[in-house]
């Protein structure tokens, strides 16, 4: 078992060792995978992020009611319409004893903007100026709406730790995408917990910060051990049978078991995750005549995948943004029409159909593998045969970065919260050096819905701002640009004795610093 046992974990175990303090209360958690790194900034995605808010902590951070609470940041104001201030808490230090000022959020940000997968999130960004030690300005080229909700993702990592060279020479800093680097296995954050023991796939040690800041927090929990449990009845059994104290998700076809057991809680929220698929026009030539990827669209149940796989669970889309979101617009509504999926295909020359590969993860999204099963059968009834390749996570990531099959799918929570930021990573024109497309492995483009998104990320007039992104979810309508099925919903299952309740939120980042347990 490999044992994270760096300076700051051995640290941790001196202090804990000097003082006769030991954990006192621990907790199992069972999640679908674990974290594929430890590096805040390799991969973004979600278990990337639940592992930040545990070890790292933000500039701000997301309430349940979607409004910004301070945590690095204590306050802040704007200074002028391209400079953001922020203030920083004084007295924090970095899980490896340094002390925490500007300069660390001035390297993190530096680091940001090189990596692949988060430069994008920051483009509108062009520096962060280091006022003093507890100040600095976050600035942009043109006023841009989202500064706050970008913020979210800007987690402070510790420049001195990450700087230098390891003894074989390596860059501490540098950013190995699904490789192995110094970030990817050693850690020093702000946040309540320090991973003190880590197997990939198998388990993660988190135990509390004695040094943590946020002394008002009444959160308790001294160690966290997080079991990655893909299968989802054995994950739904370890829960009902006490053998861990809190699960994400709870599948559809266990939330009235869970509910209506006894010692246990059942937590649902409505979610903004899309769940789509990608067609490669790159590696499929049909997929370049927007009829064909209209009668795969027109050929895909959506309310039949939601009612038959989702058990209701979730909502039946016809574009990225859901209801609430700036972008969301009614006309937009979902398509299934098999006559009419068949008759495009003729028009397109394709009656005859054609033949394509088709990968899906297998413990990332809620029963994403039968999702995956039954877009693969629809898709026959206007003769296109599907090759269809599951895998877990951790393997899914580097095949869908190397676009190795003709659709893929893929999940996304916009990170901004926000429906521009759906645009930017899945459909966008594909650019390396600003991180559009990241994630659009269909290699989809269309100027003019890039040139709405850049309107609109300058605009701050709702109204003009509502305009812009409706037209650009209209675009992508029209054109069929991926397939949308549907918003997955959220479910937690948690022990009684715990306000877990409390530390969920939409976004599926459980602030576990402040879980509280009674008994």
């Amino acid at each position: 078992m490999q044992k994270l046992m760096s300076r700051v974990a051995a640290a941790a175990m001196a202090a804990a060792l000097s003082t006769g303090a030991f954990a006192e209360t621990s907790i199992k958690v069972a999640y679908d995978a674990d974290p594929v790194s430890l590096d805040p900034y390799e991969q973004l995605s979600g278990g990337t992020l639940q592992l930040s808010h545990m070890v790292f902590d933000p500039l701000v951070r997301w309430t349940q009611d979607l409004q910004f609470e301070g945590r690095l940041a204590d306050s802040w104001e704007q200074v002028d319409a391209t400079t953001m201030r922020f203030h920083l808490r004084k007295g924090i230090k970095f899980h490896s004893g340094n002390a925490f000022t500007a300069k660390d959020v001035d390297w993190t940000f530096d680091r940001i903007k090189e990596s692949a997968d988060f430069k994008g999130i920051f483009a509108p960004f062009t520096d962060v100026v280091v006022v003093d030690d507890h100040t600095i300005d976050l600035k942009t080229a043109e006023p841009f709406p989202l500064v706050l909700h970008t913020a979210t993702y800007l987690f402070a990592m510790d420049s001195a730790y990450y700087s230098g060279t390891t003894a074989e020479g390596a860059d501490k800093s540098e950013i190995v995408k699904h490789g192995d680097s110094f970030a990817s296995r050693n850690m020093s954050g702000t946040g309540p917990f320090i991973v003190t023991e880590r197997e990939q796939g198998v388990k993660v040690v988190f135990d509390r910060y004695d040094g943590y800041w946020d002394t008002a927090s009444a959160g308790n929990v001294d160690e966290i051990i997080l079991t990655p449990i893909k299968e989802d009845p054995t994950r739904v059994a370890a829960l009902l049978s006490g053998d861990v104290d809190f699960i994400a998700p709870v599948p559809p076809t266990d939330l009235k078991r869970v509910e209506g057991a006894d010692g246990v809680n059942l937590i649902t929220m409505p979610g903004t995750r899309i769940i789509t698929f990608q067609m490669n026009q790159n590696r499929v030539e049909a997929f370049k005549d927007p009829k064909v990827r209209l009668a795969i669209d027109y050929a895909i149940n959506n309310q039949g995948i939601v009612d038959r796989i989702m058990r209701g669970f979730g909502t039946v889309a016809g574009q990225a943004s859901p209801a609430g979101y700036l972008g969301y617009s009614g006309d937009y509504a979902p398509r299934f029409d098999l006559a009419r999926a068949k008759e495009l295909m003729s028009e397109a020359g394709y009656a005859d159909g054609f033949s394509v590969t088709m990968m899906a993860p297998n413990n990332r999204y809620v029963n994403d593998d039968k999702i995956a099963q039954a877009v693969a059968s629809m898709l026959s009834q206007i003769n296109i045969t599907v090759d269809l390749q599951t895998m877990p996570k951790a393997q899914y990531w580097p095949t869908f970065d190397e676009r190795a099959a003709d659709m893929m799918m893929i999940g996304w929570h916009a990170d901004t919260e926000d429906s521009a930021n759906f645009h930017q990573f899945l459909t966008a024109c594909p650019n390396a050096d600003n991180g559009n497309g990241q994630y659009n492995s269909g290699s989809f483009c269309n100027e003019a819905a890039d040139k709405l998104m850049d309107a609109a990320n300058t605009e701050t007039d709702v109204a003009k701002r509502t305009e812009a992104l409706q037209k650009l979810e209209g675009i992508l309508y029209d054109e069929a640009a991926f397939i949308p099925l549907h918003w997955q919903n959220l479910a937690w299952g948690a022990k009684d004795g715990m306000n877990a309740g409390e530390i969920v939120n939409a976004l599926n980042f459980p602030y576990f610093g402040d879980l509280v347990v009674s008994e």
